[in-house]
């Protein structure tokens, strides 16, 4: 197992919002169908004192993000479109920039973090990692900043954990890696927007050195 020193560790809180939670417009169906609610195990991980940092990121759309459906007319949500040379999956209008579904979910602990970090402000592309948005108009992957944070607050090692686990987690915890930070992927903390995806996503995180873990087991891993 991976071993991360917990002073030089960030817990990442990725998109808990309650456009993504249950009774949202966009929630994440493997968290609501399932009976279960997330928000509950993830407050009680940021309720430890196992991090050095506790970050949460939000997805910040403006009206005219080009990942809603809205905006592509004859298209409907769920659809795919090819922007930039690269696949975009049309989204319901979701996380808008001031509305209550874009806060921080307000049964997350707020003192707990040091930073939130904002995404998919950019109306011409997207954002599923927390480090950098998806390819835009000019063919490159703006970063978000928060890299640079962690690595000047000493972090070197991250844990991931909230929605969805095959987009938004899964893109963070492969950035991470790209960042030069290591990278926990905590599984039972996740929730998948395509039940059928979870091979292919633990697929893709091994391939990219990623570790996989449950959240019992992070007090062993945080040493």
């Amino acid at each position: 197992m991976l071993h991360l020193v917990p002073e030089r560790t960030a817990l990442l809180v990725i998109d808990m919002q309650p456009d993504y939670t249950p009774g949202g417009v966009l929630r994440v169906a493997a968290a609501a169908d399932q009976g279960e609610h997330p928000l509950a195990p993830v407050r009680a991980l940021m309720e430890t004192d196992l991090f050095g940092v506790q970050v949460a990121t939000q997805d910040w759309h403006p009206p005219d993000h080009v990942s809603f459906a809205s905006n592509h007319p004859g298209h409907a949500p769920l659809s795919r479109i090819e922007v930039y040379g690269h696949e975009q999956i049309l989204w319901p209008d979701h996380c808008v920039q001031g509305t209550a579904g874009a806060a921080l979910h307000p049964d997350l602990p707020p003192a707990r973090l040091a930073a939130i970090v904002r995404k998919g402000m950019d109306p011409h592309a997207d954002s599923y990692s927390s480090f950098r948005s998806n390819v835009g108009p000019d063919g490159r992957r703006p970063p978000t900043g928060l890299a640079g944070y962690l690595h000047e607050r000493g972090i070197d090692g991250v844990v991931c954990c909230g929605l969805a686990r095959d987009v938004c987690v899964k893109w963070t915890a492969e950035d991470a890696i790209r960042a030069g930070l290591r990278s926990l992927f905590v599984w039972d903390l996740t929730w998948q927007v395509d039940p059928d995806a979870d091979d292919a996503t633990r697929a893709a995180l091994k391939h990219k050195g990623i570790e996989i873990v449950t959240a019992d087991m992070l007090p062993r891993a945080l040493l």
